[in-house]
């Protein structure tokens, strides 16, 4: 199964057969528990584990050189763990991301499964491993996402450094590509520490990120949750954001039931524009709360910048 539309490329990772086996190992035994009908739930758990397509966009964002040509493939939410991101199906990503050719790869944090449905634990060390096979010319850098924080924050660290993956939190980072510079800043999660039902107190200093910078080059935001948008200043040509997985499970004409923002639907998902500020916000990869996706396949997304 595999979503096309203009703006969608299949990627070149080969979709699975749909046995009897693979459904159940996708997810068909919680269709029930999920609260949907059965052949339904056997659909948003088929496209969770199954589905797999490359989001493009071309953009030339603010402050940003028309001539500095840079394509950046961003990987999000990989939540990895079975049924549906088990290792096998964390290396077709991988191989699929490398397969774009992009410039700069980024991972915008929640790196391992956390819902009661896992059917495969795929250990720290061992998605690490995966995505260090990611290859770009400017390297992979992350930052960390709600669910790293809330469960296994030192995990997700010792991971990252082990295989030689920078992850940022506050911090940024200067960039030389194409004869140009540019920043890349990554910023703390929003969520980071639980202070009661629905209420966190995030790591994130947008300001002491933003001070990190100190020359006039453009600058590149890596937020796990899109919230941030809103107080991001104009002096950012661009934010990249995960954390909603655009909504997760979404019928036609149907507003999205489940999306993790105190906005509502405004950055649940795809490009952003808000006077004159650019951000986009991926689906990511894979699944929260239970395995299923319906009508947000899993993503890749590929932005380039510049003519």
């Amino acid at each position: 199964m595999t979503l096309q539309t203009p703006d969608l490329f299949v990627s070149p990772a080969k979709p699975r057969l749909l046995t009897r086996r693979s459904l159940l190992k996708s997810g068909l035994v919680i269709a029930g528990v999920a609260g949907v009908m059965p052949v339904t739930g056997a659909y948003a758990a088929a496209e969770a584990a199954n589905d797999l397509v490359v989001t493009r966009y071309r953009l030339i964002p603010p402050h940003w050189p028309k001539n500095l040509r840079l394509s950046i493939a961003v990987v999000t939410d990989l939540h990895a763990g079975g049924p549906n991101m088990g290792r096998a199906r964390i290396r077709e990503v991988v191989d699929a991301a490398n397969a774009q050719g992009c410039d700069l790869t980024v991972i915008l944090g929640d790196f391992f499964a956390t819902h009661h449905f896992i059917t495969e634990h795929v250990p720290p060390p061992v998605w690490a491993a995966e995505l260090a096979r990611l290859r770009s010319p400017l390297g992979s850098y992350a930052i960390y996402g709600n669910h790293d924080w809330w469960y296994n924050i030192e995990g997700v660290r010792r991971a990252l450094n082990k295989v030689g993956i920078p992850a940022m939190q506050n911090d940024a980072v200067r960039l030389s590509w194409q004869g140009a510079r540019f920043w890349l800043a990554g910023l703390g999660d929003q969520l980071a520490h639980r202070i009661g039902p629905s209420k966190f107190i995030g790591v994130d200093d947008l300001p002491d990120t933003l001070k990190r910078v100190d020359t006039d080059d453009p600058i590149i935001l890596l937020a796990h949750e899109p919230d941030i948008f809103a107080k991001v200043p104009e002096r950012v040509s661009l934010t990249l954001a995960g954390h909603t997985h655009g909504g997760q499970i979404r019928l036609p004409m149907v507003p999205p039931y489940w999306v993790p923002s105190r906005y509502g639907t405004r950055y649940v998902y795809g490009h952003i524009i808000e006077d004159g500020r650019h951000m986009i916000v991926s689906g990511g990869l894979g699944c929260s709360k239970i395995p299923m996706r319906l009508g947000v396949p899993p993503e890749i997304v590929r932005v380039e910048l510049g003519a």
